[in-house]
């Protein structure tokens, strides 16, 4: 199986969005992601159109530089990206609350 049919359109999805959303270029993306300069700007627009996957260590970094936690990224349901980016920026106190709301069971 290619690596764009195994989360291929949803990582490209959020990626695209969350470069906009931080509005950098693809290039800028890349090279403060740690990408050789010459080739930054056309790999992550083949990772943006789904032709190549990053690998995970990859996409963790392009993550970082957008302010993005891994899991987001494969989210292919838009109301759980949104919870995991607001879960990533929450205090242990905030996540602890609502691990407990959300499963009824404490935490501590």
């Amino acid at each position: 199986m290619s690596s764009a049919k195994r989360g291929g359109p949803t990582v490209a999805k959020r990626l695209r969005e969350a470069r906009i959303e931080a509005g950098i270029s693809q290039r800028e993306l890349g090279v403060r992601a740690g990408i050789d300069p010459s080739v930054a700007s056309p790999r992550i627009n083949q990772y943006e159109r789904g032709k190549h996957l990053p690998d995970p260590t990859t996409l963790e970094r392009l993550g970082n530089v957008l302010d993005r936690p891994l899991p987001y990224f494969y989210a292919a349901d838009d109301t759980l990206a949104a919870f995991i980016i607001a879960f990533a920026s929450a205090t242990a106190a905030q996540r602890r609350r609502l691990a407990t709301y959300l499963t009824g069971a404490s935490t501590t």
